[in-house]
């Protein structure tokens, strides 16, 4: 196993990885990024996101990415600095042999070395390997925040009313 920073020929991959995950989620439907959308938007003068890759040598001798972490830096008014663990996705057929451990142990490191205060992410509650995983690990769950988002649909509708 092999892990890097991602680069534009990866991102055909990630796609399959973050579609991958919306099936697990129950959400297929929900991925409306493309392939293009995530080169222009993680590999351009000011990238939005990063993410680490991990590879294997699969039965045909060819690399293949059976994992990644994808991130991007916030503002906390209360810490500064913060990276956004926005999604951490292992394909089905390798979770169980330590490239989730891996990945997510890359992204304390990167958390390290840029000096940032905290590290975030969200976890759907019924997902319990995850959530024992991150609870072993050392990190909190805070059970009395909720997740509040608003979709595009939310938006145009919020903006119609005023």
């Amino acid at each position: 196993m092999n892990i890097r920073k991602g680069n534009p020929e990866d991102m055909k991959s990630v796609l399959g990885l973050i579609q991958e995950l919306a099936i697990f989620e129950k959400e297929p439907e929900a991925v409306v990024i493309t392939e293009e959308d995530l080169v222009r938007d993680g590999f351009g003068e000011k990238p939005l996101f990063h993410v680490f890759v991990a590879e294997i040598e699969n039965e045909e001798k060819q690399k293949e990415i059976v994992g990644i972490a994808l991130y991007y830096y916030r503002y906390s008014t209360w810490k500064g600095k913060t990276i956004h663990l926005e999604d951490l996705i292992v394909k089905e057929k390798m979770r169980g042999t330590g490239l989730g451990s891996a990945l997510y142990a890359e992204i304390m490191k990167q958390g390290k070395k840029d000096g940032v205060r905290r590290v975030e992410w969200n976890v759907l509650a019924w997902n319990t390997p995850a959530v024992n995983f991150y609870k072993n690990s050392g990190a909190k769950i805070l059970e009395d925040w909720q997740v509040v988002q608003m979709d595009e649909a939310g938006v145009n509708s919020f903006l119609e009313k005023l």
